[in-house]
C-alpha cells in the first residue's frame, strides 16, 4: 500500500518537498495501516526531522485523525504541523437567492463590513467583529510582512465546524469568518471573525471562543518575515501549558 501525504509550511520546508509517498505492507493478519503506523514510518524515514514530526498530526479527508484510525490509499492525507493560531466558494453569480458563503479563504484584502453583514439578523441584538492585523513589532523585532498558507479544503471545513460549535453552545448565534492568505503587509487584516447573538454577553463569549478555536485547530500557518530573515510561527497554548493537540476537546466540554 502506498499513501500520498501532503505537507505544509515549516514541515514542507524541512523535508524539502510539498508531499511524500509512504509504502506500507499489511501485517500478517491483513490489518490495514493505522495513522500511528504512518507516523512511525515517516519518523523512521526522516530522522533529521523527528523533533518537528513529533508535534505533527495526520489529517484524513479534511479532519484530524486519531492514532488508532485506519487509513486507506484512497484517503486524502496531510501531515499537519502546529497551526499558527491564527476557499469558501462564492455563490453562483446567477443565483440571486444564494446566501453568501460565511466561511471564506481569500487572497484579496478583507472588507470587515462585508463579513459583518453576513451575520446581521433581526433576531440578534449584538454583533461583534474581531479583526486580526499585522503588527510591526513583536518582542522588539520588526516585522516586514506576514505570509499565510493553508490546507484550503480542510480549512473551510474546520471553519464550518467552529461555526456549528458556536450555534450549539449559544442558540441563535450566527458566525462568519474570512481568512486572508499570501503576503499581508503591516496594518492589513489577515482574519475577520464576526459573531451575532440575541444578547450582548453571549456575543462576547462566542467571539472569544471562535478566536481560540481558530488558533487551536484551523490548518493555516503564518510565516513572519522580518529584516533579518523569516520564521514559521506555531501554536502557543493560551494557558502557557501543554503542546499543540487539535484532538483536545473544545473548552468547557468533557
Amino acid at each position: 500500500m502506498t499513501f500520498h501525504i501532503r505537507l505544509f509550511a515549516g514541515l514542507a520546508d524541512e523535508l524539502g518537498r510539498p508531499s511524500i509517498d509512504i509504502a506500507l505492507s499489511p501485517d500478517a493478519s491483513g490489518r490495514s495501516a493505522t495513522v500511528q503506523d504512518l507516523l512511525d514510518e515517516i519518523a523512521a524515514r526522516f530522522p533529521a526531522a523527528r523533533s518537528l514530526l513529533a508535534h505533527c498530526f495526520l489529517a484524513k479527508n479534511h479532519a484530524y485523525a486519531a492514532p488508532h484510525e485506519l487509513v486507506s490509499e484512497s484517503d486524502e492525507l496531510a501531515l499537519i504541523p502546529p497551526v499558527s493560531g491564527g476557499s469558501g466558494e462564492a455563490p453562483d453569480a446567477g443565483d440571486e437567492a444564494a446566501e453568501p458563503a460565511r466561511y471564506v479563504l481569500t487572497r484579496e484584502p478583507i472588507d470587515p463590513a462585508e463579513v459583518i453583514q453576513k451575520v446581521t439578523h433581526p433576531d440578534c441584538g449584538a454583533t461583534l467583529a474581531f479583526i486580526g492585523t499585522t503588527r510591526e513589532h513583536t518582542h522588539g523585532v520588526r516585522t516586514v510582512l506576514l505570509e499565510y498558507e493553508a490546507y484550503e479544503p480542510m480549512a473551510v471545513s474546520v471553519m464550518e465546524t467552529i461555526g456549528a460549535e458556536l450555534e450549539a453552545r449559544w442558540p441563535g448565534c450566527r458566525c462568519a469568518m474570512t481568512h486572508r492568505l499570501g503576503p499581508i503587509g503591516i496594518g492589513e487584516s489577515s482574519l475577520v471573525i464576526a459573531v451575532s447573538t440575541p444578547h450582548r454577553a453571549d456575543c462576547y463569549e462566542a467571539n472569544r471562543y471562535a478566536i481560540e478555536r481558530v488558533k487551536q485547530i484551523l490548518p493555516v500557518w503564518k510565516k513572519e518575515i522580518g529584516e533579518d530573515g523569516s520564521e514559521w510561527k506555531g501554536y502557543v497554548s493560551p494557558e502557557g501549558g501543554g503542546g499543540w493537540n487539535p484532538l483536545d476537546p473544545p473548552p468547557g466540554r468533557e
